[in-house]
Order: C-alpha cells, then sequence, then structure tokens
C-alpha cells in the first residue's frame, strides 16, 4: 500500500448531440496513487482549467466498480459499474440535483506503477441525455 506522487493525466470528452464532434477537456496534475488488494485508488486536486477549483477527486477502481468522490467547492459521489445505472446527487454552490450515470464500459489497466483507466458513460436528469462521456486516464510515476 504504497502511497507515491504520480502524474495523472486525465482527458474527458462529452458531447451533446451525437451529431457533433465531442468537446475535449485535457489536466495534466501531480496526485497520489495506491494500490491494495481491493483495487486501486488516485486523487487530485482540480484546477481552475476544469471549472472545479477547491475540489479534489478521489476515483476508487474495484474489480467490478469505480467511485469517483469530489469534495470541496463540488461534492458529489458517481459509482461507475458497467451496464448498471446509478444515481448520484450533484452539489454546487448553486444548489443541488439529482443525476443518473449509466455507464456502458469501463476499462482498467491499473498496476503496481499506475496504467490507464477508461471510463464511457452517459449523464441524465430526469431520464434525458445530458451527455455523453469518455474518460481517458493514465497515471505515471513523478
Amino acid at each position: 500500500m504504497d502511497i507515491q506522487n504520480y502524474v495523472i493525466s486525465i482527458r474527458g470528452e462529452q458531447t451533446t448531440d451525437p451529431n457533433e464532434a465531442p468537446d475535449s477537456l485535457e489536466l495534466v496534475t501531480d496526485g497520489f496513487y495506491k494500490t491494495t488488494e481491493n483495487g486501486s485508488t488516485f486523487s487530485y486536486e482540480e484546477s481552475e482549467l476544469t471549472g472545479l477549483e477547491g475540489t479534489r477527486t478521489t476515483f476508487q477502481v474495484e474489480p467490478d466498480k469505480v467511485i469517483l468522490t469530489r469534495v470541496g467547492t463540488v461534492n458529489s459521489q458517481m459509482v461507475f459499474q458497467e451496464g448498471r445505472k446509478h444515481y448520484f446527487a450533484y452539489n454546487t454552490p448553486y444548489g443541488a440535483m439529482m443525476m443518473g450515470v449509466d455507464t456502458h464500459a469501463v476499462r482498467s489497466r491499473l498496476h503496481e506503477g499506475g496504467g490507464e483507466l477508461e471510463i464511457k458513460y452517459a449523464i441524465d436528469m430526469d431520464n434525458n441525455l445530458v451527455s455523453k462521456n469518455t474518460f481517458h486516464i493514465n497515471i505515471r510515476r513523478a
């Protein structure tokens, strides 16, 4: 259970219209990563670039699901589990809303030294599609 400094590259893609190319945002930041007998955990501080400045994001990667927790300016917890829909409260300084996350694919190639994680999912509000999203995450020792 060795916690070390890592470089975490997160590329997020989001589309609200299937006829348009997705919007893409990439963040490269320092963070922490550790492996446990149940999977892997990594975390980093969000920046002004993502619009979530003042928020710590943590991914807990387990064999059958990934849990993303945000604490700070924005507070939420999303569960990504392939083939299952989960609901979560999205709390912002402007208010809270209930949303659904429907996970299409989770591909983890994480190991003791880092690795890659990809999550494809859709977000909805009141069963109306808000966006289709993909996380491409790469973790390597600093």
